[in-house]
């Protein structure tokens, strides 16, 4: 396994997207359904789902995946509460509620929810703070409030909830240093940025944010390499190439980073002969990565035409 410490000078700077092996390695988790790795992560499956589709749809070949199946199964895992669980006869949940709309809404079958349903259970997770518990259970998390923000975005439903009250809570979890916790004290974290940032966009709510103090915090998680870490002194890791990169975008501070290193960094991570993308060069890919690392790219507007 990889150590995260590839230099510049270790690093291929020649290496193009595989674009092909990406294909194939996203379509060959559909068919490995007797192995270990299949059964351990049934509880979130929902969103492994998301993630490779997107990933497809990115490369530009979504048709080669089952959208029929696909949309058959996401339906298959609604609640009766309206929320969706992980995989079939799972709880629901606020994350994989998410996951199952964006699903629906990427292949255009909205249509088939009861928008009304998943809306209100939603909006029952919203807690007199502000806050969103992600299910029954009562854990608050930031994760929850932007997975109910853009949830209800997307089904047009946003009245639905007190966004004025979501997005308070989201910067009672801004700290000092220019970053958001997952909740009100909680250490700044890259991924956390995303979920607050999102939420406050969509909320409309960005103005109380100091895009410069945040877009320094977040240009610093990029490390020797070029890659970008979630915290100081972490290893950096292919995911964030999305949560920082996104949350930049939003406030307009995308280029305050180094571009050419981080696709480098992104395209050494991947896996030249199975296909997909790890977390850092030398590690062993999965959809997880895999997805994130075309999203960076993305971000970065890296084309089959422009690699550079």
């Amino acid at each position: 396994r990889g150590d995260g410490a590839a230099s510049e000078e270790t690093q291929n700077s020649e290496l193009g997207l595989l674009v092909d092996l990406h294909r194939k390695y996203v379509l060959s988790l559909q068919e490995k359904r007797d192995t270990f790795e299949y059964a351990v992560t049934e509880h979130l499956r929902m969103s492994g789902i998301y993630w490779g589709l997107c990933t497809m749809d990115l490369l530009g070949d979504m048709e080669s995946m089952d959208c029929e199946g696909i949309v058959k199964w996401v339906t298959e895992c609604q609640h009766p509460s309206g929320g969706f669980g992980g995989s079939i006869g799972h709880d629901a949940h606020m994350l994989y509620t998410l996951s199952a709309v964006q699903i629906l809404a990427l292949l255009d079958r909205l249509d088939l929810l009861d928008r009304d349903k998943v809306a209100s259970f939603v909006a029952g997770l919203q807690q007199p703070d502000g806050s969103f518990y992600g299910d029954e259970w009562g854990e608050v998390d930031t994760r929850f409030s932007y997975c109910a923000l853009s949830c209800l975005s997307l089904l047009g439903l946003l009245s639905r909830i007190d966004v004025p009250k979501a997005a308070a809570f989201v910067m009672q979890c801004h700290n000092a240093d220019g970053g958001f916790g997952c909740v009100p004290g909680a250490e700044s974290h890259a991924g956390q940025i995303f979920t607050c940032v999102g939420a406050l966009a969509i909320a409309d709510a960005l103005s109380g944010v100091d895009a410069d103090q945040l877009g320094w915090w977040l240009c610093e998680r990029q490390v020797k390499g070029g890659g970008l870490n979630g915290r100081p002194e972490k290893l950096p890791d292919v995911c964030y190439s999305w949560w920082v990169l996104s949350s930049l975008s939003m406030i307009g501070r995308l280029d305050w980073i180094d571009a050419d290193q981080l696709k480098t960094f992104i395209l050494n991570a991947q896996d030249e002969e199975g296909g997909g993308i790890a977390d850092r060069p030398g590690d062993v890919s999965d959809v997880f990565h895999t997805f994130f690392g075309v999203c960076g790219l993305s971000l970065l507007g890296f084309t089959q035409d422009n690699e550079g």
